[in-house]
C-alpha cells in the first residue's frame, strides 16, 4: 500500500549526523523490525520534510534521505543559550552539566532546556534543540502501510502497527 495522508505508516530507520562536522558520521539513533516508528502520516507528528520524502513509497520500500538543519531542527541559534538564576532552584540540587531541564514560558508553553554550564550565580542552559543544526541523514523501510482507523483518525495519533493501543 502507497503512504497517502490518514494513513498509518510503520517504518524502521536509522539516523546519522556528522556531530563534529568531521566527514564522519555517526549512528545516534535507530529502530528496528520489533520497536518500529509507527506514526499517522499527515497529522504534523513529524518533520514536514521527513513526510516530504516518505510520500511517494510503499510497503516494502528501502529508503535513505537527508534533511539539511533548516528542513530538520533549525540552524543552530546562539542567542537561544540563557542563564537561570541559581535562586530557581532552592529547594532543590543545581543541575549537573548534560542534565535536561523540562521548563514553560509565560504562555505556558512547554520545552527543554540542556544545562551546558554552570557559573557563581547562575545555571547556563541551551534551549536549541539537540540536532540543530545538524544535518540529518536516514535510511531505513517501510514495514507497513494501512488506513487510520476512525479512533486514531478522531485521536490524531496511530495507536501502533496493527491500530490496537490502550489509552
Amino acid at each position: 500500500m502507497k503512504i497517502a495522508p490518514q494513513h498509518v505508516v510503520s517504518l524502521t530507520y536509522d539516523l546519522y549526523v556528522d556531530r563534529e562536522n568531521t566527514g564522519t558520521e555517526t549512528l545516534v539513533e535507530s529502530t528496528t523490525q520489533e520497536q518500529p516508528l509507527t506514526f499517522l502520516f499527515g497529522a504534523g507528528q513529524m518533520l514536514p520534510k521527513f513526510e516530504d520524502n516518505l510520500s511517494t513509497l510503499s510497503t516494502g520500500d528501502a529508503y535513505e534521505f537527508r534533511l539539511s538543519p533548516e528542513d530538520a531542527y533549525g540552524v543552530y541559534d546562539e542567542e537561544a543559550v540563557a542563564n537561570l538564576p541559581k535562586e530557581m532552584f532552592q529547594g532543590t540540587e543545581i543541575p549537573e552539566i548534560g542534565s535536561i531541564l523540562p521548563l514553560q514560558d509565560n504562555q505556558g508553553h512547554r520545552f527543554q532546556a540542556m544545562v551546558v554550564s554552570i557559573a557563581e550565580d547562575a545555571v547556563i542552559v541551551d534551549l536549541n534543540h539537540p540536532m540543530a543544526g545538524q544535518e540529518l541523514h536516514f535510511k531505513g523501510n517501510i514495514l507497513n502501510v494501512r488506513p487510520a482507523t476512525p479512533e486514531e483518525l478522531s485521536h490524531g495519533h496511530a495507536h501502533g502497527p496493527d491500530g490496537h493501543h490502550a489509552h
